[in-house]
């Protein structure tokens, strides 16, 4: 399996002006990420975390710096172009789980197929396909509310995994759930990985981090320490 390099950022800085003050929140980040890394961005609050998460998902651009992605810049792209990057590239897992309540979670996988201009024969049939490998064949019909936390993750990882992303991107995807269906999501994260898939968990707790095989830790907007982790928990 090729190892190239699908993420790589170098001097990015990301300024805010909050009334008169301006808040450095990243200063000057350098992150190399391989194909089938399962790197874990660790860091304490107003460390940089969130905004470099931002930036890696095409959801925000730096104020300086470059980001080129899967062998395409997109430090300077406009706000249409960083969403069809977005679309085509990264698969978002969010804590709260982002799911339509109306729709089945067979729909709710199919959406990002919808942006791809994907029919609804093949975007149904992607849909299911995603479901059957997060093991959610029996609940396609349901809608999230008939839905435990666990399952509802679930659904938004197979959401995630539905386009054939190059990066899975995890925004602390335990923070809402008791311990055991953590335990249940970070093995489903085991298993993505394992199939070739690229991982990136944001996360402040040390036991979900441990599950990665590299974890990088900011302060004050910048790396402190990048290492790679030698006992990761296996699912």
């Amino acid at each position: 399996m090729s190892r190239e390099e699908i993420i790589q950022i170098h001097d990015i800085h990301r300024r805010y002006q909050v009334g008169d003050t301006v808040v450095n929140a990243l200063a000057g980040v350098d992150l190399t990420i391989r194909r089938n890394d399962y790197v874990a961005i660790m860091g304490p609050s107003g460390s940089g975390k969130s905004t470099l998460m931002n930036i890696l998902g095409c959801l925000d651009t730096p104020t300086k710096g470059t980001y080129i992605l899967n062998h395409t810049d997109v430090s300077n792209m406009d706000d249409d172009e960083l969403a069809e990057v977005r679309n085509k590239e990264i698969g978002f897992v969010f804590q709260t789980f982002n799911l339509l309540p109306r729709y089945t979670a067979l729909e709710n996988v199919a959406l990002p197929l919808i942006y791809a201009g994907i029919s609804k024969r093949r975007r149904l049939q992607k849909a299911e396909q995603a479901l059957e490998s997060v093991t959610l064949t029996d609940r396609m019909e349901h809608k999230p509310n008939e839905l435990s936390g666990g399952q509802r993750q679930r659904v938004a990882v197979a959401r995630a995994l539905v386009n054939n992303p190059s990066i899975i991107l995890a925004d602390e995807p335990t923070g809402n759930l008791d311990t055991k269906t953590s335990i249940d999501i970070m093995r489903l994260f085991e298993d993505i990985y394992r199939k070739g898939n690229t991982v990136i968990v944001v996360t402040h707790e040390e036991d979900i981090a441990r599950h990665s095989r590299r974890i990088v830790r900011l302060r004050d907007g910048k790396i402190e320490s990048d290492e790679v982790n030698h006992t990761p928990m296996m699912g």
